[in-house]
């Protein structure tokens, strides 16, 4: 009989002092414990992070100063692994993710289970136009550089990470500080050879939304980025060729 698996909701937090109380109602009907790291928040969401807290099944971890989506995600990865956790359940901190479609992450799931699962956003009317288009790019250069069309959205918060394999591929290769993160890592998980399970989440911009993409800044380092995963797809062009055709023979 398989092992049960352990899993945990991560939220990073970055003075989201408004939405956090209703986004962990929500991921609260999963049943299972959330771990909250806070990416060093202003005075007023670290008190409302510290009031959180205070609940039986609420961890937090605390960076002392911002470092990025990416930095805190890994934080609560390590701080996961140390409390015994097989998995994490990545959500946006803004509660733009429709609770009622995270259960399905999580349904079937056992300790050896080694599947990234990753959503790929449902918008409705509330997604602005030029992310919702601008989102091909990235669409588009990750299926570049897999040369699959596997991953449907790596730009999606929603993710599944079994733990110990996630840190492994982590403390090999880094996959970015800050935004970079949401690809770099899957883009990895499928080089290395990783399964991917892609479920859909509906997504839902708050009108009140609090963005901290920085515009110059995340998008020098997401260019950075997508020319480091081409350079790397090219070293892996002979090996990610012969998967394609193998996976080819199986289907015929």
């Amino acid at each position: 009989m398989a092992e049960a698996a352990r899993p945990c909701v991560l939220i990073p937090v970055y003075n989201h002092a408004g939405a956090i109380a209703s986004t962990c109602a929500g991921a609260r009907r999963l049943g299972i414990p959330l771990l909250l790291v806070d990416d060093g928040s202003d005075a007023e969401c670290a008190a409302e992070l510290d009031r959180l807290a205070t609940a039986d099944d609420v961890m937090l971890v605390r960076l002392p100063v911002n470092r990025g989506k990416g930095a805190a995600v890994k934080a609560g990865l390590r701080e996961a692994a140390r409390k015994g956790f097989s998995h994490a359940l990545q959500v946006d901190a803004d509660g733009q993710h429709e609770a009622a479609d995270l259960p399905a992450f999580i349904h079937g799931l056992d300790a050896d289970d080694q599947r990234l699962r990753i959503g790929y956003p449902r918008f409705d009317a509330s997604v602005p136009r030029h992310r919702y288009y601008a989102r091909y790019l990235t669409h588009g250069l990750v299926w570049l550089n897999t040369l699959s069309f596997t991953l449907r959205d790596t730009m999606c918060g929603a993710k599944l990470f079994p733990v110990a394999a996630t840190l492994r591929l982590v403390e090999r290769h880094g996959c970015g500080e800050r935004m970079q993160f949401d690809t770099e890592l899957p883009v990895r998980w499928l080089w290395a050879g990783g399964e991917v399970i892609n479920l859909p989440v509906r997504v839902h911009y708050p009108q009140d939304g609090v963005s901290h993409f920085a515009m110059a800044r995340d998008n020098a380092l997401l260019a950075l980025m997508h020319i480091k995963l081409l350079a790397g797809m090219l070293i892996r062009l002979p090996r990610l060729l012969g998967r394609r055709l193998a996976q080819r023979r199986k289907t015929t």
